[in-house]
């Protein structure tokens, strides 16, 4: 049997298992943890639209299922792909480092500041480790550029998880995009491939008990943990995707992660520019989000993560057309995807201004 064939029934067992112990999981967390990571309305910071306070634990579930899935690995694959893998290792490092402040916040509200120090330290592991973004000659604008990004994945992941299901959405559109440049790439073995399997998994069995009305939340530690998670699968996989068949130019570097998490980024770009006008700190929550101007609009929260998923599908088909059609990134093809984002942008932002009702505590 050929390892592609070995490898894709191993991950399809492990990806119907794990999506089954996730749902089963959290609806235990659910019926035994009503009070786990519930906070006081007074000490909460980020704003949600529905104001029934939930159990806050389904972040613990893809911490679980991330370290249930290199267990596997280990089982069926060379060990030293784990443990002999430099980058993997600052990998874990920066994972466990989010998850805990992520659980740290949960349980005690830290402080904005100390949230940020972690963020940088968690990107400063990815770079002492070798994983960082290759776009600039000059290797200190790229170290400025891994830590920008991992800490604005970071905290666009926390502010978008503001609505059910919407944040859940979002990191699964991010995780099929980068699987499915595994495949492009026939890389059916490499040991990030299972995390992201584990982490699917993690999200689809949590997103059942997500939906609107939803009976539990992700929480600051899934949030943190999949802000850390996607943002260095991003780098990996969007920022270094390892084209070889051409010299990809710095736009398409660029397009590329814009690409696959856009409606991420741009609804934090929209939410920082809101409250900078505004004079407000983008740090205390508000219900000034896309998701909250959508619903404004007249759309049920099922509607909004539905929109969200749209977007995000088309994303997907559009980054596989680029990676996988397009050999000649001339500024003709250029002009058309900085035309669609900047088309995409100006409709959120338009949506946002028009429907905006900034609610600051």
């Amino acid at each position: 049997m050929s390892i592609e064939k070995y490898s894709i029934i191993i991950y399809a067992l492990f990806f119907g298992c794990a999506v089954l112990f996730s749902f089963l999981i959290n609806s235990l967390f659910y019926k035994f943890s009503k009070t786990l990571g519930i906070r006081n309305n007074t000490e909460e910071i980020i704003i949600r639209w529905g104001s029934q306070q939930k159990p806050a634990v389904g972040g613990i579930s893809f911490y679980i299922l991330f370290l249930l899935s290199l267990a596997v690995y280990s089982i069926f694959f060379p060990t030293e792909f784990i443990f002999k893998n430099k980058p993997f290792i600052g990998f874990l490092l920066s994972i466990n480092f989010g998850f805990l402040m992520g659980l740290a916040d949960d349980a005690f509200n830290t402080r904005p500041l100390l949230k940020l120090f972690i963020q940088v330290l968690c990107a400063v592991c990815l770079i002492v480790s070798g994983i960082y973004i290759h776009v600039f000659k000059e290797d200190y604008l790229n170290y400025l550029l891994t830590i920008f990004w991992v800490v604005g994945i970071m905290n666009s992941i926390n502010m978008l998880d503001n609505m059910d299901a919407v944040a859940a959405i979002m990191s699964i559109a991010v995780i099929l995009a980068a699987m499915m440049i595994i495949f492009i790439l026939g890389d059916y073995s490499n040991i990030y491939f299972i995390s992201l399997t584990g982490v699917l998994a993690a999200l689809i069995g949590f997103l059942i008990l997500n939906w609107h009305p939803s009976k539990i939340y992700m929480g600051d530690t899934g949030s943190q943990f999949l802000g850390i998670f996607l943002a260095t699968i991003g780098i990996i996989f969007f920022w270094n995707y390892p084209n070889t068949t051409h010299s990809m130019p710095t736009s398409e570097r660029f397009i590329i992660p814009i690409m696959a998490f856009m409606m991420t980024i741009f609804d934090t770009t929209i939410v920082v520019f809101h409250r900078l006008s505004n004079r407000t700190s983008p740090f205390i929550g508000g219900k000034d989000h896309t998701t909250h101007a959508l619903a404004r609009m007249g759309l049920s929260e099922q509607m909004v993560a539905l929109v969200f998923l749209f977007m995000a599908l088309i994303n997907i088909g559009l980054l596989y057309v680029i990676l996988n059609y397009i050999e000649d990134f001339n500024g003709i093809v250029e002009a058309v995807f900085i035309g669609y984002l900047a088309l995409c942008l100006t409709l959120v932002f338009m949506i946002s201004w028009r429907h905006k009702e900034v609610v600051l505590e």
